[in-house]
């Protein structure tokens, strides 16, 4: 579990978490870079399941689970407002998360945030 990552961009994101899958891998992790989380991100895709529904583990107050990326016909719409079909990478979120601590609405913000941000990505997010 990545502990302290509000301070750092995605790139220091991916390097700790880079880290610590070798630490594991290694059976290296000590007990403190395990505990203590309150949000956990988890890949159900990594045996091709388009998305999962992860349960959250205590004292957790969400879970996002991240599906594989496919190819789909999606609607876009350009610059001048005119539809077309195209075919786009595409990926599920899921987001679980304890109703006692979180409201429906703040939930559906921090994905539409998320949303928002992959679909803008750029060189400057990282």
């Amino acid at each position: 579990m990545l502990q302290k990552v509000d301070g750092l961009n995605s790139i220091g994101i991916q390097r700790r978490t880079t880290d610590l899958g070798e630490s594991a891998r290694n059976e290296k992790l000590k007990p403190e870079e395990v505990e203590s989380s309150t949000f956990t991100v988890t890949n159900p895709s990594q045996f091709s399941a388009v998305f999962g529904l992860p349960i959250i583990n205590q004292p957790n107050s969400a879970i996002m689970g991240v599906g594989g990326i496919t190819k789909m016909p999606l609607v876009v719409t350009d610059k001048d407002g005119n539809d077309s079909i195209a075919i786009r990478s595409v990926v599920h979120l899921t987001l679980g998360y304890d109703h006692r601590l979180i409201d429906g609405a703040v939930a559906d913000q921090f994905m539409a945030f998320v949303k928002k941000t992959l679909e803008g990505w750029g060189e400057d997010v990282g």
